[in-house]
């Protein structure tokens, strides 16, 4: 159970009919993000590079980076390319790190730019490609630590149109073209919060996370009182999503009309960009791609059609549209494969795919009506498969997945295929308690389908039915898909010189060895 002050959260786990605890947590400073530790781990490396941090907007860039930024060093210079413009100019010329500085000391009265204890902050680096330009500079020059972000970074082409910057004298200065620093910046793609991140906000522990760890492990049903209030914090999640200033609003007023607000005005903010940084000629075809998709999504198959965006749609007139969508991070595709086996990769079929929004909370803001309250009532109605589905696609991706399905003309289709442990995992999802009959059906058939495990997602605690691991759907963030760390050990060239001697001896014993 939650309960809520103005300025606190308490949240309480009930065991049966017991409260087992209560906390009580400041709504400030609670959403700790994982990102964190990576930010870390790059400052503590040594000779590393410029760090540029990826991620649609609104996911949280800035106020980690600032934060982090202020935590770690004497000296941070931070810069928005957007509300500032005036910095561009300071790039325009030389890419010399001394002359750039001096540039940045003309505009910023009283600088003082210590190496080893200065970082610089380039947020909206998109509007300002010279500035990921001079990345290579800052990495050769090797005093200072850069870390950039943007919103679109992703996109193919972002810099390439000449812009004039609207400052009054200098409104005849215009940006340079894009060129990416191969080799001399390190990415990190930053998303919304993921579930457990949502947890950590609504104030669960660790030892809460690490006792269901231990369940999964064990395969043990969770307690009753926890399942059902982690159940409840899981509709909170997909009414929610995991965009910063969405899941504040939540904690800050429980106020689902609220939240509904900032997430409208997030995704009037993704429209802009539509409009600002594609060309006139795509314009349209992105909006119509990005209307689409909750129709998409609300078919019994939900490949994606062209014919739904625009009746007699096709293939070449949107397909560079919806990369548009892709590469801003707005969108991830699921690819239907041709077989159920390893590499899913060389497997899949480029022409026949599902589109997924990259937040939970976006897509049930676009669905509109009383979807939220519905969710966190419990009533999901028609659209319950898709919102689920899209949940756990938003997981997978969340864990650097590319998404796969499997479908064939029959009818058979199996939600999604992951590589778990060197084998092809099918991971189906239920808003209830469904029975899957494709996964039956494929686990039956091994020789065939060469398909030994499966889990599915529902509405259940955990349980096994043989080769089908069953798990609640507030478990998704425990799938653990991290690649086996190979280690190589070192080859011992000597020993292979030596022995090749003895063989070469063997057969020419008239050399010397």
């Amino acid at each position: 159970m939650i309960i809520r002050s103005e300025k606190w959260v308490i949240v309480c786990f009930f065991v049966q009919k017991n409260v087992s605890s209560c906390r009580k947590i400041n709504v400030i400073d609670m959403l700790k993000r994982k990102i964190e530790d990576t930010l870390l781990e790059w400052k503590n490396t040594p000779s590393h590079s410029p760090l540029v941090i990826m991620g649609i907007r609104q996911c949280g860039k800035t106020f980690i980076v600032r934060k982090f930024a202020e935590d770690n060093y004497k000296y941070v210079y931070y810069m928005n390319f957007i509300k500032q413009p005036n910095r561009i100019a300071a790039f325009l010329g030389s890419k010399e790190v001394d002359v750039i500085l001096m540039e940045l000391s003309t505009q910023i009265p009283g600088a003082n730019f210590v190496p080893g204890q200065t970082c610089f902050i380039f947020d909206e680096i998109q509007d300002c490609p010279d500035a990921r330009t001079s990345l290579k500079f800052f990495k050769e020059d090797g005093r200072f630590d850069v870390i950039a972000t943007g919103s679109l970074l992703g996109v193919l082409g972002y810099g390439e149109k000449k812009k004039k910057l609207k400052r009054g004298k200098d409104d005849n200065i215009k940006l340079g073209k894009n060129s990416i620093p191969v080799g001399s910046e390190e990415i990190v793609q930053m998303y919304p919060l993921d579930f457990e991140e949502f947890l950590w906000a609504n104030g669960i522990s660790d030892q809460v996370i690490d006792f269901l760890k231990d369940c999964l492990r064990n395969e043990k049903p969770v307690p009753i009182g926890m399942h059902t209030t982690l159940k409840n914090l899981l509709n909170r999640y997909i009414a929610v999503g995991g965009l910063p200033a969405a899941v504040n609003k939540l904690l800050e007023t429980g106020n689902l009309s609220k939240v509904n607000l900032v997430l409208h005005r997030i995704l009037g903010e993704y429209k802009d960009d539509m409009m600002k940084y594609a060309s006139d000629d795509d314009k349209p075809y992105i909006r119509g791609c990005f209307d689409s998709i909750t129709k998409q999504l609300s078919k019994d198959y939900k490949k994606f059609q062209y014919n739904l965006i625009k009746k007699d749609g096709r293939a070449e007139d949107y397909a560079g549209s919806l990369q548009w969508l892709e590469d801003a991070g707005i969108i991830h595709r699921c690819y239907n494969t041709e077989t159920t086996g390893l590499p899913m990769e060389g497997n899949a079929i480029e022409s026949t795919f599902k589109v997924y929004i990259t937040d939970i909370g976006l897509l049930v803001a676009m669905l509109g009506g009383s979807t939220r309250s519905d969710i966190i009532q419990g009533n999901l109605g028609g659209f319950k498969g898709a919102i689920y589905e899209n949940l756990m696609a938003d997981t997978l991706h969340k864990k650097g997945q590319n998404l796969y399905y499997y479908r064939k003309e029959s009818g058979m289709e199996l939600d999604f295929l992951v590589n778990y442990k060197g084998e092809c995992l099918p991971v189906e999802v239920k808003a209830r308690t469904a029975k899957a009959k494709s996964l039956s059906t494929a686990l039956k058939h091994p020789d065939k389908y060469h398909i030994f495990h499966a889990i599915k997602f529902g509405d259940y605690n955990i349980g096994r039915e043989g080769a089908l691991l069953t798990l609640p759907n507030y478990m998704q963030f425990l799938l653990d898909l991290e690649p086996e760390e190979i280690i190589l050990t070192p080859i011992d060239a000597d020993a292979v010189n030596s022995l090749a001697k003895e063989i070469l001896f063997q057969h020419n014993p008239g050399s010397t060895r």
